[in-house]
């Protein structure tokens, strides 16, 4: 399951809706990528998602 190791955002529930407001069920599924960070000096590995990513950018912890 594809779930961010920063944030631990993952998968949702719900409906899609039709005009005829029939309603059949729906995953939503964050958007992650695998990317390496330096930690310490060592590199590792972490599923993120993109918005966490962002974050980590606006925060000046990554280039």
């Amino acid at each position: 399951m594809a779930v961010c190791e920063i944030t631990g955002k993952g998968k949702m529930y719900g409906h899609n809706v039709s005009f005829s407001q029939h309603k059949t069920r729906k995953v939503f599924k964050p958007n992650i990528q695998k990317r390496t960070f330096v930690v310490d000096g060592r590199k590792v590995k972490l599923n993120v998602s993109t918005s966490a990513l962002r974050t980590l950018r606006k925060k000046g912890l990554i280039k």
